[in-house]
């Protein structure tokens, strides 16, 4: 599997994502909305960055179990019911993806929604990832 990040020079400098990525493999993992639900199916953390940090955990969790790694991340969208509250957070939420996922960013965007299915959830996070073979 390779994954490429291409980010053109025309564009403005990308900062806690990539603008494309060209992702090579034998497997494509669709990965369902995440919010910060905990094991019991309720919402943990009061807070967008402990809740942003829970939902990212639980898609990545959703992703080890599929067999790939958070460097196979080829898109994930993130739902917000805050995207002002978001932008305020920015730093804190890119220090959590960093320590989480590491620093190969997919191809990424923020959408501000009204409300999520889990009333109680203010981020959602989905996405698809490219696995090689596993041959």
């Amino acid at each position: 599997m390779s994954v490429e990040r291409v980010n053109p020079p025309e564009l403005s400098p990308p900062t806690g994502f990539s603008h494309a990525v060209v992702a090579t493999g034998s497997r494509v993992v669709f990965l369902a909305g995440q919010t910060a639900l905990d094991r019991d199916g309720k919402v943990v953390g009061d807070t967008l960055t402990d809740q942003f940090e829970r939902a990212l955990a639980n898609l990545l969790t959703a992703l080890t179990a599929a067999g790939g790694t958070p460097a196979d991340l080829a898109r994930v969208t993130v739902y917000v019911t805050d995207v002002a509250a978001y932008r305020t957070r920015a730093a804190e939420l890119g220090s959590v993806w960093r320590r989480l996922a590491g620093r190969d960013y997919p191809a990424m965007a923020v959408v501000g929604i009204v409300r999520l299915w889990d009333e109680d959830a203010l981020v959602e996070l989905d996405g698809f990832a490219v696995l090689g073979d596993r041959s």
